[in-house]
């Protein structure tokens, strides 16, 4: 399996990661403290988020994305 590792400060190498962090500050503002964020509230921004469609994936959203990949898996 080949792995890559972006370059440190080229945020271009990262661009599902870039725009997954700007959908997350949709819902958690930078500067924002963290301490008081519950479990619950991580757990439901990540349904949001996972339900959400992606121009990148077909406009599927992430959990149909993945279901499809395990639908896969399991044929092979």
């Amino acid at each position: 399996m080949k792995f890559f590792f972006a370059t440190p400060y080229h945020s271009w190498e990262r661009g599902t990661n870039e725009n997954t962090n700007g959908l997350i500050r949709q819902y958690l503002p930078k500067g924002m403290c963290l301490k008081n964020l519950t479990q619950a509230q991580c757990n439901w921004i990540a349904n949001e988020l996972n339900n959400r469609p992606r121009e990148r994936l077909g406009f599927r959203t992430p959990a149909e994305a993945f279901r499809r990949l395990q639908g896969v898996a399991l044929q092979s």
